[in-house]
């Protein structure tokens, strides 16, 4: 059973199967819904996992750039597919938006039992993923529990599989919680605005002045179009930047030649 609040993280809505919440014994709706969002902030430990391949992967190999990471058991026939094909087609508007490699996206397996290497490429295959640049993550039983903490991602056993919030959660560069997005659905943005303040919104620190500047127009003018459920760069606001700025400089030179002049 998978409890899912609507697109507004503080409802009290449920979208469930076979039942409402408290049927399973330990979870509690509002009080999973109250632990995920206090996890915001929250600095994720230095965590390795098996990836779909066999080979090793660390949370610290995917920091510098913001993480979006979602928890499946790949036992689920119904729940977490849909999530994550959903999930598929709002990572590609990102991607549209940002560039293919401007994210890290993983899937993490929290059935230690079930959730092996195999398991996850099989389930990823089924989903249409395999091939789209995702970290398909196994871990041990520790790992699970430790992580799930720092997401503020609680799972319960029951006779369907698991009870647990459908969450996927956007991570900054520094291995920080930054959002939580709730459901099977959930709108466009929820997902993609998180991750263009991530994305072009980094400090001047972090990359030279012209960088920064370029990054500053590209979040200002990078527009989500509800009709067509994309996102396009409005020239429009550049333009009318551009002609402001012109405006007042040119403004300033006269007012300046004119005050040099007297």
């Amino acid at each position: 059973m998978v409890f899912a609040p609507a697109a507004n993280a503080v409802s009290t809505s449920i979208s469930a199967i076979d039942g409402a919440a408290g049927t399973t014994p330990g979870f509690d709706y509002d009080q999973a819904l109250e632990i995920s969002q206090g996890a915001l902030g929250n600095q994720l430990g230095h965590y390795r996992f098996s990836d779909a391949d066999g080979s090793v992967v660390t949370l610290d190999q995917l920091r510098g750039k913001p993480l979006v990471l979602s928890m499946i058991f790949t036992s689920c026939y119904q729940i977490c597919p849909m999530t994550t094909r959903h999930l598929s087609k709002i990572v590609q508007k990102a991607r549209d938006a940002l560039g293919d490699d401007s994210f890290n996206v993983a899937i993490i397996g929290f059935d230690t039992a079930l959730d092996t290497p195999d398991a996850m490429r099989y389930f990823a295959a089924k989903q249409g993923v395999i091939n789209k640049g995702w970290r398909l993550l196994s871990a041990d039983a520790k790992t699970i529990e430790a992580l799930s903490k720092d997401l503020g991602f609680q799972f319960f056993s029951s006779s369907n599989g698991f009870d647990h919030l459908i969450q996927a959660t956007v991570i900054d560069a520094e291995g920080k919680v930054y959002r939580q997005v709730y459901g099977q659905v959930f709108d466009t943005p929820l997902l993609v605005d998180p991750l263009i303040e991530l994305v072009l919104g980094r400090s001047p620190a972090e990359q030279p002045l012209f960088a920064n500047l370029v990054d500053k127009i590209k979040l200002f003018c990078t527009t989500y179009d509800p009709v067509r459920d994309g996102y396009y760069f409005d020239y429009s606001l550049f333009l009318g930047m551009l002609i402001g700025g012109s405006i007042i400089f040119f403004t300033g030179t006269i007012v300046v030649r004119g005050w040099r002049g007297n």
